[in-house]
């Protein structure tokens, strides 16, 4: 890749004399470089500038919106994360204007002079970086992503703006100027905490604390006082042994819950020293907690201290993975891998903690780097080696565990919580004090952390976690032996348990499995087990011809799978044994030679040895549990529910497998938790069924939260919405429209948008009825002005796409369960919601077991309430707010309408009557 231009005089803002272009689906404006603003259709745009150099913004989006696949991007959301990493941008030319304080477009046309004017700000706010001190410099940076003269287009522009003139010819060492981990923080070992005290939370303490919170100036909300009074009693000491304080608390949309459990919570930590773990189903909650704690702790550096962010190890930024990208980067034939190297550098020095899923990584920046240059860059498959790292003390996991050891309030998520309380045991110093938001997600959480899967996949990354990259590819995979044989050099009978490790993981899916199969030549007792099982499922399952994912029950067995199984039990014992064997052996070490092993040398052996027994008894005994059900004749389980999928995409398989999920996966969420507990507060506006019968509503509280499994008699508490819905919203259901028609779906979309005026969301119950609407919708809407942006078409994240819609009233967003869940757009942004048709569950083989034991047609109609609660709730988040729901479906029955709040009118209306009383509501 060339460069366009030469440099001017050093130290003067030059941006590259190219067009700049904004795409839309409708037309594309594109500002010439003699000034002149041009609108065209997208096809015209893309004859013009296939091959060329332009300036946009978001090029993945805008090569998709013209069907561009050659063009050179000046991308100014690129150049913004490079001046400003870890910075928040909505990733549109409006929302740069926003973040760099500049003059809002007010028009389509105006769009590319405000990228312009974003490109020159953003060179002139790099010349204002301080250069001097511990960190990386810029300039450097900019040169080796420049790879002399063949990569970054920006390049020479930075080296410009910073008073030096770009030489492609100039050698540049890419592992000495992205070394940014030399400048960042080490971590120190700290003693472990004393037990916390047990002193209660009084009523009038936690109401005074959430007065602090609010503010003199808030409104004070009876509801609010009422709720943070009776979670207070969730942080009352226990008097017996098996005492348990469970509060239920149910809090809807209004109340402020987030403050009301904060309030007590607090109170706490601070009078007893100890933490109060607070856990979220979705990233958007958890960063709105973290929002709302700085009211709490306003001085940062407090709040640095107090409060720590804790997720899964997979959503961090590995810093080893990072160096080996960096040392690479120049010799790789992919130029985006330097680009995304600099780019990820300057994001790292920058981050708080480098969390990569949700924390100040902005969402879009993956996209425009590709997944395997980002978000990849995290230990995503186990492979940490721990204190053999060289960045092992400036490690963000590392750090973020140590700093939650200390913390005051802990923000986690369901899946760390349950997965850290399931490998834990009783003597271990867990948390005894738990808030879990987003309560009605439990069920799902815990039916995903409790699952056994026995796929080829999985038993693919067990193979590669324990033999590292095989077949050439290169990788940055670890085995088992770099991880390893360190800590057993020097014992025969250890070594030989690591290499039987590696010899027997042979028998497990190899990197090319997927060509195996295609060739019918499996390789391996694993590869041999997963191909028949894949005959049988195609063989039995309806809709072989779908998109989706098909399924069949495990039993009767084809020809030869019990056989195949028989053989792949024995060979997943042959690696069982020895890694038995080795967890023994490293845990008999630190035993033994506790007086001289140092710290980091304590750790490693602890680590990996919980690794490996994560492995061997969390994975290969399920699998093998797993199997020896498939050996009988039939499964008369009540506890689990077996089943045999083939997991497609867009018509692709992509894996194989077995099955195994808890019927009620709230018995094993009670079970790890249950020796920790002391106090517990489980909170949502949608924690109760609604049925309108009362106890039954409370009851499926506590079913689906496992507060029956909890061994103590849980409290009860509901505080009521302060929002007058009836008087706020409409509700409507369509009567006139066929659902099975996607043209009269699309017409009805559209029409109901445009009435809306934008600030519209579509829900849909299939991602194929969201594209088909979505190609018939796109281009009528944009010329109405109202922009349409969908979830898995314009190849950004769900939180970007929400990012874009709540910045731009008149936006409209097309998105499936993804974004009906747990997201806040208050306010004009979003005033009308819409769903394509009753979002009954999917009826697969688990859905018929838990239908089996909750309730049959009850079951159905509690899921199906309880999503279209959720959805409703989005409409009003705020007192002045005001929205329309319509459901597009007449097949609503109304045994489902206890899912709206009483006094609400329900409207059934053909589409003009809703079109046109949806467009006088809004307006008034």
């Amino acid at each position: 890749m060339s460069q366009v231009a030469t440099t001017k005089a050093p130290g003067r803002i030059v941006l590259p004399s190219v067009p700049v272009l904004v795409a839309g689906a409708a037309r594309a404006a594109l500002l010439t470089t003699d000034g002149e603003v041009r609108l065209m259709p997208p096809e015209q745009a893309q004859m013009i500038l296939q091959g060329k150099p332009v300036m946009l913004c978001h090029a993945p989006y805008t090569r998709a919106r013209l069907g561009l696949e050659d063009v050179l991007a000046f991308d100014v959301l690129e150049l913004f994360a490079f001046v400003h990493p870890a910075t928040f941008c909505v990733p549109t030319p409006a929302g740069l204007a926003k973040a760099l304080g500049l003059a809002a477009p007010e028009t389509f046309e105006d769009y590319p002079f405000t990228l312009m004017e974003a490109a020159q700000a953003l060179l002139s706010d790099l010349r204002r970086e301080p250069r001097t001190g511990p960190k990386s410099d810029p300039l450097e940076i900019a040169r080796v992503m420049g790879l002399q003269g063949k990569g970054w287009l920006w390049a020479p522009y930075i080296c410009e703006a910073l008073g030096e003139t770009y030489d492609p010819a100039m050698p540049v060492i890419a592992k000495v100027a992205l070394n940014v981990w030399k400048h960042m923080p080490e971590w120190a070992e700290q003693a472990p905490p004393p037990p916390p005290a047990h002193y209660p939370v009084s009523a009038a303490e936690a109401r005074e604390r959430l007065g602090t919170l609010l503010g003199p100036h808030a409104e004070k909300r009876e509801e609010q006082m009422a709720y943070t009074e009776a979670l207070s009693d969730a942080f009352a000491p226990r008097d017996e042994e098996d005492d348990r304080h469970i509060i239920l608390a149910e809090a809807g949309t209004g109340v402020g819950k987030t403050l009301g459990y904060l309030a007590p919570a607090s109170v706490w930590a601070e009078k007893n020293d100890g933490p109060v773990w607070i856990a979220t189903y979705t990233k958007a909650l958890q960063r709105q907690i973290d929002r709302e704690l700085d009211r709490l702790y306003p001085d940062p550096a407090v709040k640095a201290r107090r409060v720590a962010i804790r997720k899964g190890r997979e959503n961090y930024l590995c810093l080893l993975n990072l160096d080996e990208m960096t040392a690479s980067a120049a010799l790789a034939k992919d130029i985006r891998q330097m680009i995304a190297a600099g780019l990820m550098a300057r994001w790292a020095e920058r981050s708080r903690d480098g969390d990569l899923q949700g924390g100040d990584f902005p969402g879009w920046l993956a996209s425009l780097l590709d997944f395997k240059y980002s978000t990849a860059l995290a230990d995503r498959r186990g492979e940490c080696i721990f204190a053999a790292c060289d960045h092992y003390h400036r490690c963000f996991v590392e750090r973020g565990i140590r700093k939650s050891q200390h913390a005051s309030i802990v923000v986690a998520n369901h899946a760390v919580v349950m997965s850290q309380a399931a490998m834990t045991t009783g003597d271990d110093p867990l948390p005894h004090r738990y808030v879990f938001d987003e309560g009605h997600h439990l069920f799902d959480a815990a039916d995903s952390a409790f699952a056994g899967h026995l796929t080829a996949t999985e038993t693919h990354d067990l193979r590669r976690w324990i033999r590292g990259p095989e077949g050439g590819a290169r990788s940055r995979a670890r085995g088992l032996k770099k991880r390893v044989e360190e800590l057993v050099a020097g014992d025969a009978e250890a070594e030989a348990d690591m290499e039987a490790i590696i010899h027997h993981a042979g028998s497990l899916p190899g990197h090319d499995w997927r060509r195996h199969f295609k060739d019918n030549q499996p390789q391996g007792a694993a590869e041999e087990f997963l191909l028949l099982l894949y005959r049988q499922v195609m063989a039995r399952a309806e809709g072989r011809d779908s998109p989706y994912s098909i399924e069949t029950p495990l039993h009767p067995v084809a020809d030869g799978v019990a056989t195949a199984a028989g053989t792949l039990i024995a060979r997943l014992r042959d690696i069982q044994k020895p890694m038995r064997s080795l967890i023994a052996r490293l845990l008999r070490r630190l035993e033994e030679q506790a007086e001289t092993l140092d710290s980091d040398m304590r750790r490693r052996l602890e680590s990996v040895a919980a690794s490996l027994q994560r492995r061997s008894e969390f994975s290969i005994g399920a699998w093998i549990s797993m199997l020896e059900t498939l050996l009988q004749d039939e499964s008369n389980s009540k506890t689990f529910v077996d089943w045999l999928e083939v997991e497609r995409i867009d018509g692709r398989s992509m894996d194989v497998g077995m099955y195994r999920h808890y019927t009620d996966p709230m018995k094993p969420f009670a079970a790890a938790l249950l020796p920790h507990v002391h106090g517990m507060a489980i909170t949502s506006a949608t924690l109760r069924d609604a049925t309108g019968d009362a106890a039954e509503d409370w009851r499926v509280a506590r079913e689906r939260t496992g507060a029956d499994y909890m061994e103590t008699q849980a409290q009860q508490f509901a505080a009521p919405s302060p929002y007058d819905y009836a008087a706020q919203t409409r509700i409507y259901i369509v009567n006139d429209v066929k659902r099975d028609d996607l043209r009269q779906v699309a017409s009805a979309y559209r029409e109901l948008f445009k009435a809306a005026g934008g600030g519209a969301l579509g829900l849909f119950t299939a991602i194929q009825r969201l594209r088909a609407v979505h190609e018939q919708i796109a281009m009528p809407l944009e010329q109405a002005g109202l922009p349409l942006y969908a979830q898995h078409i314009d190849g950004m994240d769900t939180g970007t796409l929400v990012d874009i819609f709540r910045d731009d009233v008149h936006a409209c967003l097309l998105g499936t369960d993804a974004v009906r869940d747990g997201i806040d757009v208050p306010g004009e942004s979003l005033r009308l919601l819409v769903y394509d048709r009753v979002p009954w569950p999917r009826p697969t083989i688990l859905h018929k077991a838990r239908r089996e034991a909750f309730g049959a047609r009850r079951y159905d109609e509690l899921i199906t309430r309880l999503k279209l609660r959720q959805a409703y709730g989005r409409l009003v988040r705020r007192a002045d707010d005001r929205g329309v729901f319509v459901m597009l479906d007449s097949q609503l029955p109304s045994r489902l309408h206890g899912a709206f709040p009483e006094g609400v009118i329900i409207e059934k209306a053909g589409l003009s009557t809703v079109i046109d009383s949806a467009r006088k509501f809004l307006k008034n």
